[in-house]
């Protein structure tokens, strides 16, 4: 994917509303909302580019994210498979180096 696939993914992210969700993981998938939100604000700001924690912590958000998503109903596995795709994506970008960006310490 490119970055403007990542961008509107992105953007339609944004523009969703946060669906309800059951109350014994709300709190972890709100966390999991911001994370990896600021992770996808810090690529598109810094030129595409990921630093080793926030490959890290999107590693660990997917994963999350992967184990939460099938207790969900329709609109939130929407909303947190979007997350979670976005997150892949980013990691996929970095791995692959097709971004103008690099890996930075």
């Amino acid at each position: 994917m490119s970055t403007e696939d990542i961008l509107a993914l992105w953007r339609a992210h944004q523009q969703a509303a946060l669906p309800d969700v059951p109350q014994e993981s709300k709190g972890e998938l709100l966390v999991l909302d911001e994370v990896v939100s600021g992770c996808v604000a810090y690529y598109l700001g810094t030129g595409y580019v990921l630093d080793r924690p926030r490959i890290v912590i999107l590693e660990d958000c997917r994963a999350d994210l992967e184990r939460l998503l099938p207790a969900l109903e329709e609109s939130a596995a929407a909303y947190f498979g979007r997350l979670e795709i976005l997150a892949g994506l980013l990691l996929a970008a970095h791995v692959a180096g097709k971004e103008p960006g690099t890996c930075i310490s």
